[in-house]
């Protein structure tokens, strides 16, 4: 699978509830439709994982943004889906211009807390119907 132009692909982690949230934030801000979704977990989520390397355990403790034929994990796959966002918020890809090795260490912190602070989900992600076609199985 490959994303259309202009489209990008979110892999999440579908059983924390930070995750989800921040998929119901960038759904409706994202009016035009270029941001598709698929966890990490699904059959999509972990195909796309092969297809770029990232398989394996830690691959489920990242956020993944699969656009232009790359991948982009961590800090750096947060800031690009900014971009697809309304209003101001593609200014926060403007932290891009931070080095990495600076960027990446905050977002790990959170990510290796993210299911202390704010749960797991034991079910699936339920979105509104007319965003149903955003997301592959």
């Amino acid at each position: 699978m490959k994303e259309k132009g202009g489209e990008a692909i979110v892999l999440y982690d579908g059983e924390c509830n930070l995750c989800a949230a921040v998929v119901r934030f960038t759904i409706v801000r994202n009016r035009k439709g270029t941001l598709r979704y698929a966890a990490l977990q699904s059959e999509t989520g972990r195909r796309l994982l092969r297809e770029h390397a990232l398989s394996g355990a830690a691959s489920l403790d990242t956020f993944v943004l699969v656009e232009g034929g790359a991948a982009y994990v961590r800090s750096g796959g947060a800031l690009r889906l900014a971009r697809h966002l309304d209003g101001g918020w593609p200014l926060l890809a403007a932290l891009l211009a931070i080095p990495r090795f600076v960027r990446d260490p905050i977002y790990s912190f959170v990510a290796r807390n993210r299911y202390r602070w704010f749960g797991k989900r034991e079910q699936c992600l339920l979105m509104r119907p007319e965003f149903r076609e955003r997301f592959y199985d």
